[in-house]
């Protein structure tokens, strides 16, 4: 597992982790909510890496 794939994965830990601290999710709702979460941290890097870089400000 790479390095990438390891920060997405300790993310969306910290927010299943969070939700059920607040009690937004229970053990019924986990893995959805944990396979939705991980999917849509991914697609956003994956959106953030693919986007090109933005080009400083011209004076």
């Amino acid at each position: 597992m790479g390095s990438l794939d390891e920060q997405i994965l300790r993310a969306t830990k910290e927010i299943i982790v969070k939700f059920i601290e607040v009690g937004r999710l229970t053990p019924t709702g986990f893995e959805e909510t944990f396979k939705n979460t991980y999917q849509t941290i991914k697609e956003t890097v994956k959106d953030i890496q693919e986007a090109p870089a933005p080009q400083g400000k011209k004076k």
